[in-house]
């Protein structure tokens, strides 16, 4: 099969196309024909040498296809089956092998690329505002990256609970996207110089909650910007440097909350509950999931390149069938 393999770690130029070996279905797994493959931010720090194993590697986190093999011991699916999966590594390729209680069967009015572009920043958005800071109506967010992939479903799932979304974008372009997604201010940021205008928009008191996934830079000013006994949903540290925080020097006793995923979302049940709500949502038109660029397999480094250059908005992905 082809997949995109780094045999070093180090720029986008590192993402190859090789041809790989075929995966096979093990006890418990299932080989899946991969229709789609997201690419997120965080497989970006991957191919800087963020990754489980060494070199050469297959990076990719989350796709969506059909089942083609099945292990033994696995039951409920069939060969055709269509399924998506999350933190997964190996899916920047044509073919897969996962274990079956990480795949999410996929309902037949959902497609296969949108399923894909919902895993990763979907269940991840979905956790941000109903565990780590679920804002009651009328409470206020400040979201990051306003008009990226997490941050327009967080900005569509806080407006379902009724809160006000300050969005925060690098580009006066990308103003409209976030405002398309729900935000009811929208103000352009290049760094930590958000401070002041969150301020005046909120009477001096702050924000309820702050989504962040820009890094160590902008940290502290996500800090200051809380209100009393406010919440610091991190999600950066696959992005830049990692904060290092005194506990002495948060202010106004707010909390930090930083999200693994592995900890989020440890049983089948959570991941089938949080899929579950997204497709239902999805279905009933409550949130839209925009997929911003389709790239063939061996493009993998331009969609590294692209998503980098935080020019693009909205989800990225694979194709395989390009």
């Amino acid at each position: 099969m082809r997949a995109v393999v780094m045999e070093e770690t180090g720029g986008p130029e590192v993402l190859r196309l090789r041809e790989w070996p075929d995966p096979v279905a093990g006890p418990g797994e299932l080989v899946v024909d991969i229709d789609y493959a997201g690419v997120n931010f965080m497989d970006t720090g991957t191919r800087r040498g963020r990754i489980p194993e060494g070199p050469p590697f297959v990076p990719g986190v989350e796709g969506a296809g059909r089942v083609s093999a099945i292990g033994a011991g696995v039951t409920g699916f069939s060969v055709g089956d269509r399924v998506a999966w999350v933190m997964v590594y190996g899916s920047y390729a044509e073919k897969i092998a996962i274990p079956a209680d990480q795949a999410v069967p996929v309902p037949d009015d959902i497609p296969s690329d949108l399923a894909a572009a919902t895993m990763m920043q979907g269940i991840t958005a979905h956790h941000f505002v109903t565990e780590s800071a679920p804002l009651a109506p009328g409470e206020t967010a400040l979201v990051h990256s306003a008009a990226g992939g997490v941050g327009r479903i967080l900005t569509q799932l806080l407006k379902l609970r009724g809160a006000r979304v300050i969005g925060l974008v690098s580009r006066e372009e990308k103003v409209q996207v976030a405002k398309d997604a729900g935000a009811d201010e929208v103000l352009v940021s290049s760094g930590a110089d958000f401070l002041d205008p969150v301020m005046e928009l909120t009477g001096g008191e702050g924000v309820h909650a702050v989504f962040d996934g820009g890094g160590a830079f902008t940290f502290q000013a996500s800090m200051d910007v809380l209100r009393r006994v406010g919440t610091l949903v991190y999600y950066g540290a696959l992005i830049g440097d990692v904060p290092t925080p005194n506990m002495f020097d948060l202010p106004k006793s707010i909390k930090i909350t930083y999200a693994v995923f592995a900890d989020h979302i440890h049983t089948r049940e959570l991941l089938l509950e949080h899929t579950g709500d997204l497709f239902d949502k999805l279905r009933a038109g409550d949130l839209r999931i925009d997929v911003s660029g389709r790239y063939p397999l061996g493009e993998a480094a331009q969609a590294h390149t692209d998503i980098e250059s935080r020019r693009t908005s909205g989800k990225l992905l694979l194709d395989t069938s390009l």
